[in-house]
């Protein structure tokens, strides 16, 4: 239990303030990123007709979160952010997978990684419906039904981004901290092998594809 709330930092003084890095998250950061680049070299290297297994496991992802992301945004718009979808989709279930195994912790459950992707998604939403409609009929909207409502309007949009960022820390977090209780109450027998697969494998893939999608549906409802 003592390792609850332990976290490695970095204090690097700057101008008088104090930036503060979680060394946990920023390396697990890279452990996911260098197995999805090495899963992209493997799946793509020596490409054929018949299909090995990670080129058909690489080819699985691509088709039906392509799909989705057609299925939302229309045709041509999955064209160009399809691969937004698969790559966000991507990383996201492999920090989520990636405290299954032991030693190793999942980057989301640190309130800044999955805090900087809804930000990300808020500003590619956003940047996305400026393009599409100019920025007065993006304005206006902001105004609409009554001049009044402007503020609620625009703390509307500010509260997906904590939405759908506090959604997934707490799952992840939240799945964490049971599983630690209940191994230190029952010494790790039995019982915390299959909590740590259901939060980890179903609860991280759900909490995945649930983080993509809403993205993909901010970014819809700026286009429409």
């Amino acid at each position: 239990m003592e390792e609850l709330g332990k976290v490695h930092q970095l204090i690097v003084p700057l101008l008088g303030h104090k930036m503060t890095f979680n060394l946990d998250a920023i390396a697990y950061t890279w452990i996911v990123m260098i197995l999805l680049i090495l899963f992209g070299i493997f799946s793509t290297r020596k490409r054929s007709m018949v299909p090995k297994t990670m080129q058909v496991l690489g080819e699985l992802f691509v088709s039906k979160l392509y799909d989705l992301t057609e299925d939302a945004l229309g045709e041509k718009l999955a064209k160009t952010y399809a691969p937004l979808t698969i790559a966000l989709f991507m990383f996201l279930v492999l920090c989520n997978w990636i405290g299954i195994i032991p030693h190793l912790e999942e980057p989301t459950k640190d309130l800044n990684t999955p805090l900087s992707l809804g930000v990300l998604g808020f500003v590619i939403a956003h940047y996305v419906g400026i393009k599409s409609k100019g920025i007065k009929d993006y304005t206006k909207e902001y105004f609409e039904p009554f001049f009044i409502m402007m503020p609620l309007n625009l703390i509307g949009e500010l509260a997906k981004i904590v939405s759908i960022s506090f959604r997934l820390f707490g799952n992840i977090m939240g799945g964490s901290i049971i599983i630690l209780v209940v191994s230190h109450l029952c010494f790790s027998i039995l019982l915390p092998p299959f909590l740590n697969a259901f939060f980890g494998l179903f609860v991280g893939a759900i909490q995945a594809f649930v983080f993509t999608m809403l993205t993909i549906v901010y970014i819809s409802v700026q286009v429409k």
